[in-house]
């Protein structure tokens, strides 16, 4: 039995030949797989010495050969592809052990195209696919994670045909995760909509079960962004309590996302996919104390991230400030933030055993986002702030006061993480109320404004998208809103603009929507 052993990812390398060779196996090995293998103690005859041809190119061809590929996908159960290889003198190859140039990580820095186009591998993708085509015959294996498997195959004597399958089924995704990535590469920003799209995940983990019980669920991570940069909660950190859910992941990431919105320090909490709670302020327990004011209803069993790290004083809060509706200390099912100190760290800790704390690194803005439907996908741009939009125009008779210009501006950056039809009311850096999710943009309204009650005079409030008639303007008026910011360009609008005149409140045009379904 041959094998050919060429790695870039060289753990466990010497403990799987060791293990190869003292089963009987030949080893052959390229360049520095070969010094690995030397130097962990391990004999293994060049490549070269199989092919009969030395490596060439500066290493770039050397396994691209005949006698490695007609080894690998000859038939071993036809007889005329074995009597060729007889007749070239060639023997059959029936292990390859094999991993990729780190191309991802490599132009994930800053990178010629020369330097990139060195990282494409091409013996190592051939050879992979070569040895899995024929995978009746041949065994391979791409990640060190399966060495101990592979041993364990060989030293019981026979693989099974599934189990070859399985390995040749992890090989050719290894290489289809491999070009995706070049692909993406090669594609940069002049052709973001391609003709075809692949995409590239590895499994990070298996969820308990889905949205619901009878449904299964996994969570899978984009391998086409190198893992130390990817941010997000892809590739969040658990520190402590149960084991994230599907839906914590949904809610988690929203929440993300929305606190990396502002600058300032800044605390959302959301449930079931919406903000319930926002605010910002110098001092992040002051920011923690109003987000949970907002709604402490909805918040009970929320999902709670700061952009700031988390310091013994806002632990000892999170701990210690109760709901302000019941008395009782306030329960959330998960805490994020960028970093926890030691401290910190441990009085969350016992606070509760379930309670999961998340440590994440920044989402990153922009690219794309897609969305599943039956049969295909929606691909487009991420919604970001464009350049200029909180430079609202003003639209109606009264110009805001400096005040209520600053809450339409939180309000606008809170609305856009609301589900539409969104609305948000705001005061003092402080989401009061809100409505979400509503068939029409009047009862999103009337919702916020309920929620709101006395804070709803002399708030600011923010709509998602244009308002269709002056009803939902009327609604905000009757409950004390005194500053409205909009996209504008309905056919209404100066019946909008009426209302708010008539009522002496200000309305500014933002020139930009942001729908969330």
């Amino acid at each position: 039995m041959r094998a050919i052993l060429s790695v870039y990812d060289k753990r466990g390398i010497g403990e799987l030949a060791r293990g190869l060779q003292e089963l009987g196996i030949e080893l052959f090995s390229t360049g520095n797989t070969h010094a690995a293998l030397t130097a962990a103690g391990v004999p293994a005859r060049s490549i070269s010495e199989l092919t009969g041809f030395p490596e060439i190119l500066d290493g770039r061809v050397k396994t691209l050969h005949p006698a490695v590929h007609a080894g690998l996908l000859a038939r071993r159960d036809d007889p005329a592809h074995m009597a060729e290889l007889a007749q070239h003198q060639i023997e059959p190859v029936d292990l390859v052990v094999s991993n990729l140039y780190p191309f991802v990580e490599t132009v994930a820095g800053d990178v010629s195209l020369d330097q990139a186009l060195e990282n494409i591998d091409i013996g190592g993708p051939t050879l992979i696919r070569a040895a899995a085509k024929n995978f009746p015959a041949v065994l391979v294996v791409v990640s060190p994670d399966d060495y101990d498997h592979l041993l364990t195959l060989l030293r019981a004597g026979d693989v099974p045909l599934e189990e070859r399958r399985h390995l040749a089924q992890r090989a050719f995704q290894h290489v289809a995760s491999y070009d995706t990535a070049i692909a993406a590469y090669l594609r940069g920003e002049r052709d973001p909509f391609p003709e075809a799209l692949t995409l590239a995940f590895a499994k990070r983990q298996t969820l308990r079960y889905g949205e619901n019980p009878q449904q299964r669920g996994a969570l899978y991570r984009d391998v086409t962004t190198p893992a130390a940069g990817a941010g997000g909660m892809a590739g969040a950190e658990l520190l402590h309590g149960l084991e994230m859910s599907f839906v914590n992941y949904l809610d988690a990431d929203g929440a993300w996302q929305a606190v990396w919105d502002w600058q300032e320090p800044a605390c959302v909490i959301v449930k079931h996919a919406t903000p319930c709670g926002i605010a910002t302020r110098a001092e992040m327990i002051a920011a923690y104390a109003l987000a949970l004011a907002c709604d402490p209803v909805s918040a009970y069993g929320g999902i709670v991230a700061f952009n700031r790290p988390v310091d013994a004083t806002l632990a000892r809060a999170i701990r210690e400030i109760r709901n302000p509706l019941s008395g009782l200390r306030q329960r959330f099912d998960v805490l994020i933030a960028p970093e926890y100190t030691a401290d910190g760290l441990a009085i969350l800790r016992g606070k509760s055993k379930d309670l999961r704390l998340l440590r994440a690194d920044p989402p990153a803005k922009g690219g794309q986002r897609i969305r599943q439907i039956s049969g295909g996908l929606l691909v487009q741009d991420d919604d970001t702030f464009v350049e200029g939009e909180f430079d609202f125009r003003t639209a109606s008779a009264r110009p805001p006061t400096a005040a209520e210009l600053a809450d339409l501006r939180f309000a606008w950056t809170a609305c856009k993480h609301v589900k539409s039809n969104a609305i948000v009311l705001a005061h003092a850096q402080q989401m009061v109320g809100m409505g979400a999710g509503q068939t029409n943009r009047v009862n999103s309204v009337l919702l916020a404004v309920r929620q709101a009650g006395a804070q709803a005079a002399g708030a600011a409030l923010a709509s998602d998208a244009f308002f269709p008639f002056a009803d939902g303007v009327e609604a905000a008026l009757a409950g004390g809103v005194t500053a409205f910011v909009q996209p504008g360009g309905s056919m209404r609008d100066a019946e909008v603009l009426a209302a708010v005149n008539t009522a002496g409140a200000t309305m500014l045009f933002s020139g930009t929507r942001h729908f969330r379904h």
